[in-house]
This record gives C-alpha cells, structure tokens and sequence, in this order.
C-alpha cells in the first residue's frame, strides 16, 4: 500500500501543488477581504468581473459574489477552449469559487469599511488587492475575469494584453463613473493603477539586484579584481566600438544595491577608461562561484555570506 500512495504522490508532484494551492487560498480570501471592506461598502469599482458586479449590485441587490460567480462562467468556457482545457481551468475555478462565494460568506463578519475617506480606500484597496492578485499569480493562476478576454484578444489578433486591459477595465470605470458619480470614476482610476503596481512588486519582488555591464580595455584586470576583493563572478564577450572601430571586452555581473559603489570605485581604480552601465534586477539565482564560496564558509565555520553572482 506504501509503494501506491508514493507512487500517487509522485504523480501529482504534491511538493509543488500544495505550495500553489496555499498561495491561491490565501491571494483568494485577501481579495474577498479587500472587496468587502474597501471597495464594495464605497462602491469603487476598478474595472473587471468585480467592478461589474458592484455596479449591478446597485440596480438589483443581487449578491455580489454570486454575480461575480455567474458573470465569470462564460470566462472559464472561453479559457478552456483557448487557453489551455483543464491545466487553465482548475485552478481558475478554484480561484474564482473561493473569491465569488468568500465575497458573500466574509460580508456578514467583516465591518462595512475602518474608514469613510473615499481616498484611502481608493489607495488601500489598490494596495490590499494588489497583494492578493500578486500571490494568485504566484500560484501560478489567474482569477476567470477580463484577463481571459485580453489574453484571448491577444492570441487572435496580437493587440497587447496591456490595451486590452485599458479598453475593458476602462470602460467598466467609465459605466460605473455613470452610475456613482465621475469623482467615483476618478477613485476607481486610482485603485487600478495601485493595483498594478504592487501586484508587480509581489510577483517579482523588490529591485534590490543591480546589475552592470563594464566595456574596457582591461577585463583580466577588472575581472580579477572584482572576484578577489567582491567575490562577485564575471561573464566576458568580445565587443566592437561601431565609432572607433576597435575592440574591446564587455564585461557582466550582478550585485546587491549597497555594493554599486564600490564595485564601481574598484572598477575606476583598476581601469579609469571603462565604461561601466549599471542597471536593475529583481532577481539573480544561480552562479558556480557563489555556490563554491557558500560550501568553503560553511566549511570554515564562518558567517561570511556570498554575494550574489552570475559567473559565465
């Protein structure tokens, strides 16, 4: 029976699903929180099923969860023709049941807003709501909305998911700038673009890599230099000045935001002709060096930590 259930569990690569699955529960029930108390009681309506729902809320007092449930069926039909049948559809689904039905069954618990400044919820519930839709996408799903019409659009016709977005969310503003009022419309305007933004940030997270690219007629020099006194690791290829028509080294590696400096004074000192162009990351994974480095400290007993590193 042992060998089956491990076979089972291998199967289902559960080490994977469950951390998705938490992901998608939790982003699922921040929305519904964030809906309930910030947008709803106020009715901001950023665009979207949500936005949608809130403004037929107002003509007919239907529920708004379940108004969301049913207006997003069409999506998921839609989504799994064209967007990947059952692999789209599951998670989607479990995402959309748990915000539509957790709108309605958290609205009886939850206090009808902590504020009345129309300004603060607006930003708040850009902000709240980004967290959410940031760990949904995390969890590697989406909820059943305007994003499967754009993304749809998208695959037809190749107009960018961004326009799609403006066109739709915009337009449901816009509806629901006629019915509450345009200085709504205006507030909602504002949670949409918070929204956005920080479900950025929860999805790639803060830029706190930099990276930089050095052209020089030094790269030993550079090279060493940065591996010995940084242990930053370093990829190299040869470049063409298209002006001077020499050759020359173009050098690349990535380093935490407080070292810019000093990778930049070591560079200075060791070549003062270089060019060197430092850019932002979100991420920076992987490296030889920085692995070898983390099994000597560990080796040693000491807590130098290695700096991240891309080393070619």
């Amino acid at each position: 029976m042992k060998p089956k259930i491990n076979n089972l569990i291998a199967r289902l690569n559960l080490r994977k699903i469950l951390p998705d699955y938490l992901l998608l529960t939790v982003g699922s029930i921040i929305m519904a929180i964030n809906f309930d108390i910030f947008l709803a009681p106020f009715n901001i309506a950023p665009g979207g099923i949500s936005g949608m729902s809130i403004i037929i809320h107002e003509f007919t007092g239907w529920l708004r969860g379940i108004t969301m449930l049913v207006l997003t069926i069409p999506m998921l039909v839609l989504g799994y023709y064209y967007l990947g049948r059952f692999r789209f559809l599951i998670r989607a689904f479990y995402v959309t049941l748990l915000f539509s039905l957790g709108v309605d069954a958290l609205a009886t618990f939850l206090p009808p807003g902590v504020t009345d400044d129309l300004l603060l919820n607006a930003l708040y519930g850009g902000i709240v709501g980004g967290i959410g839709i940031g760990f949904i996408y995390r969890g590697g799903a989406s909820p059943a909305g305007t994003s499967v019409i754009s993304r749809v659009l998208n695959l037809k016709t190749g107009i960018p998911n961004s326009q799609v977005y403006i066109l739709i969310d915009g337009g449901v503003i816009l509806v629901a700038g006629a019915v509450f009022g345009w200085e709504m419309a205006l507030y909602a305007f504002v949670t949409l673009f918070m929204w956005g933004l920080v479900a950025d940030y929860v999805l790639e997270g803060p830029s706190v890599v930099r990276t930089a690219f050095i052209v020089t007629d030094q790269p030993e020099n550079v090279s060493q230099a940065l591996l010995t006194r940084m242990g930053v690791g370093v990829t190299g290829w040869a470049g063409k000045g298209m002006f001077s028509k020499t050759e020359h080294m173009t050098l690349f590696c990535a380093v935490n935001r407080p070292d810019v400096r000093n990778l930049t004074a070591i560079v200075n000192e060791v070549d003062p002709r270089a060019f060197v162009v430092i850019a932002q990351g979100h991420q920076a994974r992987g490296g030889r060096l920085r692995q070898a480095l983390r099994m000597n400290n560990h080796k040693n007993g000491t807590k130098q930590v290695a700096k991240k590193c891309i080393d070619g």
